[in-house]
């Protein structure tokens, strides 16, 4: 991986998502804020944060139901677990292997994986929700397969910004206990 060329696209991505927020009729910032709306809070780019995982992929997934900030349930599928190793600091006292649940909702058109999770910066340096990642597999995955997730694109649901969005809460299963200072802050 060139780590240069990752960074400048990742700072690119960056800039577009803060002009969306900052300019968009879409953008969750509620209009009346965001004249003074200046920019999503990121941690900086580490490419320690960019891990390989190998997939297992559950043949028969077990719906999840995961509950709401505004107190409804929502209906996922658990299709794949996800097993990467990540450095720690001396602060974490579990070992490096660690595993997260990719989920897709109950619905025959969806084709992303859905990774909510927490983390031990969350409702500290980051949202009290939790973040997000996608990944999006260009073909089926199976058992075994090597796919990278990259921490530095963790997002913060919109709910954050504002009461009118619904968003779903990371299941227990999904909170990891580490620290990833990557992507997405929210103080």
């Amino acid at each position: 991986m060139d780590v240069e060329q990752w960074r400048a696209e990742l700072e690119d991505k960056r800039a577009e998502k803060d002009e969306f927020f900052a300019q968009h009729p879409q953008s969750p910032v509620p209009p009346e804020e965001r004249d003074d709306f200046a920019g999503v809070e990121y941690f900086d780019p580490d490419p320690t944060y960019r891990v390989h995982a190998t997939a297992t992929v559950h043949d028969d997934p077990e719906v999840v139901l995961m509950d709401t900030t505004a107190g409804r349930e929502m209906r996922y599928l658990r299709l794949v677990t996800l097993e990467f190793d990540l450095e720690r600091d001396e602060a974490d006292l579990e070992d490096g292997t660690y595993e997260l649940a990719a989920y897709q909702l109950e619905s025959p058109n969806e084709q992303q994986l859905f990774i909510p999770f927490r983390d031990k910066t969350t409702g500290q340096q980051t949202y009290e929700g939790g973040r997000y990642m996608e990944l999006a597999p260009d073909r089926d995955l199976e058992t075994g397969d090597d796919l990278v997730v990259d921490f530095n694109l963790a997002y913060t649901p919109f709910c954050a910004y504002s009461e009118t969005y619904d968003c779903p809460l990371p299941p227990e299963e999904n909170w990891l206990e580490v620290t990833i200072p990557a992507g997405e802050r929210f103080e």
